[in-house]
């Protein structure tokens, strides 16, 4: 039969008898100075206090071990759609409303001067390689909003602030009381 001695407890398990730090368990934890009395603490405990909850928390917090697996995941959570045609005469609405645009911001004097201020919605397509709508022609409607400083109907551009807008991909202008105006205005 073994003796007490052996069954003597490290945490919730029986110590071992040949155990080689019992001596060091059976201490407990080690003491530098009396608490409140900074005279009786060792240099040790000086140079290295014990450290607070919070500051100790983020040494053991969760790293993102797996870089950008959760950005994949969350443009996965994305949700894209089809891009809407514009009839006839959404087409002709916004030709119109671009002609004044044009004529308000012919040139930076004008543009400055005018000081017109906008809403553009524009279909931005899915250029995400992670998601399964990338090269599909879905993609998500964005609006715009800020003052117009040129419409280039070369470059087939709009100027919105400081975007650079292509008219390819705007379905919508709005935002202004002059563009609701009669088409008589051209």
């Amino acid at each position: 039969m073994l003796s007490e001695a052996v069954y003597e407890s490290i945490g919730i398990m029986p110590m071992p008898v040949n155990f080689r730090h019992a001596e060091v368990f059976r201490r407990g934890r080690p003491r530098h100075g009396k608490p409140g009395k900074l005279s009786t603490y060792d240099a040790f405990y000086i140079k290295h206090p014990p450290m607070d909850t919070v500051r100790r928390a983020k040494l053991f917090s969760s790293f993102d071990a797996l870089k950008g697996f959760g950005d994949c995941i969350a443009s996965k959570e994305v949700l894209y759609e089809e891009r809407h045609e514009l009839t006839e005469e959404e087409k002709g609405e916004l030709d119109r409303r671009l002609s004044i645009l044009r004529s308000l911001t012919a040139s930076g004097r004008l543009a400055r001067q005018n000081k017109v201020a906008v809403k553009i919605t524009r279909f931005v397509p899915c250029t995400d390689p992670e998601s399964d709508s990338c090269g599909t022609g879905r993609g998500q409607y964005e609006t715009v909003s800020g003052i117009v400083r040129r419409v280039d109907v070369y470059r087939r551009t709009i100027v919105v602030g400081e975007e650079k807008i292509s008219l390819d991909a705007v379905t919508e202008i709005w935002g202004n009381p002059i563009l609701e105006q009669d088409s008589g205005m051209c």
